[in-house]
């Protein structure tokens, strides 16, 4: 994403002459939409708001605490979720996600934690 940015008019005043001047600055930021559609057998968060999962029989989704702090994840397949590191509420190694689930996740001291979900069932 590119952002321009118009710096205020200065007045330089040189032995009776006004001239003015304008500064433009250009700035560029790297852009990260706020979802992705995943139909890749294996797929790591990338700062996304919200990840889809459709399109393919399963799926592996890794979520990265690097890159996201919190993600909403919405299972149209079957989804295997994996963290980076720590744990899923401090106790799964790993979810499994069937067809229609949606589940959020919020990065929290070394873990992944469940803030809100749907379908899932404790098996």
């Amino acid at each position: 994403m590119v952002s321009i940015i118009n710096i205020p008019k200065r007045k330089i005043i040189i032995k009776g002459e006004v001239t003015t001047q304008v500064t433009t600055q250009v700035t560029t930021q790297a852009y990260v939409p706020d979802y992705k559609i995943v139909s890749e057998i294996q797929y790591t968060s990338n700062g996304e708001k919200l990840i889809i999962a459709k399109d393919i029989n399963e799926t592996t989704i890794t979520l990265d605490s690097t890159k996201n702090s919190k993600v909403i994840i919405k299972a149209l397949t079957n989804v295997r979720l994996l963290p980076d590191i720590g744990k899923i509420d401090e106790e799964w190694d790993e979810l499994q996600l069937d067809w229609g689930a949606c589940v959020q996740f919020q990065f929290v001291e070394g873990n992944w934690i469940i803030l809100s979900s749907d379908g899932l069932k404790m098996s």
